[in-house]
């Protein structure tokens, strides 16, 4: 058993369980997904920053798993989400076997591929983005995320390259907000989507990153747990006035459930997902891995199987790193409180870098869950 830190256990968490599920295929340099779940009132949440996050990401990421525990998400204005299916970096007959896979399978009609990998070229990226293109019927809609690795130049000369592959856009093309801004200044053959570019921002939700964002792309990925919750999250992606993706971050089913809480939420609807990541999970906490049907997902809560959750215990040694690791970014967020405690209505939770925390000052049986405001991590680990 793991143990809970004070603060939580006040603020209403009454269990706390890790995991360790290994993946179906190497994806961005990792074979496992390790992180913890969190029981409370409003039912289960989810809470894994990968490993390399510092303290102060860590505990952005723990308010978004307090928010699915403890607190309320936005009623949704959807029942179902459609998502699109996700191909690692893999050889080009591989991704394409990976992706016909995940068209028959779940039904998707989207794919997002992932280029850019370390030690590869955009010739590597155009080989597996032809032979996926090649393998699906041609309504198939195809993604490419390069995750900030290219230069200005790189990227013009990358998408001019993909140009006859029609693709709905391409994702973090350069690590700023600048350079994309720069990149599409030069009118390349495509749309822009940016994902580290804003939740990496100084403070998502300020008006300059609004603006910011709006130049520099044409799409906007946006994620729950590096914006502390779904109704922050929420709230920054009404707030962009553009076309917004949700995506997710390697979670278990359990943690997917935030994600679907937030795409169902959305006005509108104009992009597929980015949700259906079971197919990277080899094991799951839950007893039926949450998979897309006919490219949805059902907008509702998912929770945690004991035994599936039993099977998928951590070694010792690790879960004591991640209950240290627990207590420290809960110590964090309440020390930001100024009160050791995270159960005291009003109080405002000041994160590094300015993101700060309002807890409600309503009933706690009914309040909404504790609000964001603030740049998300500095980690540049993305799905």
């Amino acid at each position: 058993m793991v143990e809970i830190p004070a603060s939580l256990r006040a603020a209403g968490v009454v269990q706390v369980a890790a995991y360790a599920l290994p993946l179906s295929r190497r994806f961005r340099g990792t074979m496992v997904r390790e992180g913890m779940l969190l029981q409370g009132p409003s039912g289960w949440g989810e809470w894994a920053p990968f490993p390399e996050y510092a303290d102060a990401a860590g505990a952005a990421w723990l308010a978004a798993g307090l928010e699915a525990s403890t607190g309320r998400w936005p009623d949704p204005v959807r029942a179902q989400v459609t998502v699109n299916a996700i191909v690692p970096a893999l050889p080009p007959l591989e991704a394409a076997e990976f992706a016909l896979a995940a068209f028959v399978e779940s039904g998707c009609t989207t794919i997002k591929v992932k280029v850019s990998e370390v030690g590869g070229s955009t010739v590597d990226d155009l080989e597996r983005l032809t032979a996926v293109r090649d393998a699906l019927p041609g309504h198939v809609k195809l993604r490419a995320d390069a995750n900030g690795a290219w230069t200005v130049d790189a990227a013009l000369s990358a998408m001019w390259l993909f140009a006859d592959l029609d693709l709905e856009y391409v994702e973090q093309p350069c690590a700023s907000l600048d350079e994309c801004a720069a990149l599409r200044a030069k009118r390349p053959p495509g749309l822009i989507a940016v994902d580290e570019g804003l939740r990496l921002a100084v403070d998502p939700a300020s008006r300059q990153t609004r603006d910011d964002v709006r130049r520099a792309a044409d799409v906007a990925v946006v994620k729950v747990p590096p914006l502390g919750g779904v109704r922050s999250a929420l709230d920054i992606a009404i707030g962009l006035d553009m076309p917004v993706v949700v995506s997710g971050a390697l979670d278990s089913s359990v943690g997917l459930s935030a994600g679907i809480a937030l795409a169902a939420a959305l006005p509108e609807q104009p992009y597929a997902a980015g949700l259906a990541t079971g197919r990277l999970l080899s094991t799951d906490v839950t007893a039926t891995p949450v998979v897309p049907r006919h490219g949805q997902l059902h907008v509702e809560r998912h929770v945690p199987d004991p035994e599936a959750l039993a099977a998928s215990a951590m070694e010792p040694e690790r879960q004591l790193w991640w209950q240290d690791r627990l207590a420290r970014c809960a110590a964090l967020l309440a020390d930001r409180a100024g009160t050791g405690s995270l159960d005291r209505p009003g109080e405002t939770i000041v994160l590094p870098s300015s993101r700060t925390v309002v807890l409600p000052v309503e009933d706690p049986a009914h309040s909404s869950p504790p609000r964001f405001s603030g740049p998300a991590d500095a980690a540049r680990w993305s799905v």
